[in-house]
């Protein structure tokens, strides 16, 4: 009698062990799941890398990208865009949207003039929008009208990007979000515009 309560004994410390294990797995699990869920439909962070955007958003910035404004509408002009390089599919870029589909963009004495109104840029920074030397494969020249399902980005530090100007117009499809607050570094936390 003895050793068959030792051996009832036994086995309950093993399966509170299985049972804290699967558990313990379990959560796991729902975590990545959750996890994989937030970031490819709701929202995906991202470092900057590059001075295309200062000063609204610097190098070594980190910032939140939310994908729900554009499953019910479309890119406006003013819209800070992430969206995959047009030629480094892999790579995700980040710039201000100037102009949508159907919209006429041209550069004149260093301002960016869309369908004939010169627009009032603050966030330049004053530095002016000259054309730059566009990629072989893209066709930009001025005036430029965007194309059907396309918008017009230009980064922020118009004297160091590479923008529509280099490549042209991108498909709205190829927009992965919009860039609606930096969180990273703590002094330069806010909502961006």
């Amino acid at each position: 009698m003895f050793s068959m309560y030792a051996g009832q004994h036994a086995d309950k410390p093993a399966s509170k062990v299985a049972r804290t294990l699967a558990s313990l797995l379990g959560m796991v699990l729902l975590v990545l799941v959750l996890s994989w869920g937030l970031r490819t439909f709701l929202v995906q962070a991202y470092e900057i890398p590059s001075g295309s955007m200062e000063e609204t958003i610097m190098t070594g910035d980190m910032v939140f990208s939310e994908k729900v404004s554009y499953y019910v509408g479309e890119p406006e002009r003013g819209d800070i865009v992430t969206f995959a390089d047009p030629e480094i599919p892999s790579r995700i870029l980040i710039k201000r949207v100037i102009a949508t589909e159907g919209e006429t963009v041209d550069l004149v004495d260093g301002q960016v003039v869309v369908d004939g109104v010169t627009l009032n840029e603050p966030y330049t920074g004053g530095l002016p929008s000259y054309p730059l030397t566009p990629d072989p494969s893209a066709n930009v020249t001025y005036p430029y009208t965007v194309g059907e399902g396309e918008i017009w980005v230009m980064g922020d530090n118009r004297t160091n990007s590479q923008d529509s100007r280099y490549f042209g117009a991108i498909d709205v499809s190829t927009v992965t979000g919009k860039a609606v607050l930096t969180y990273w570094p703590l002094d330069r936390i806010g909502l961006l515009s």
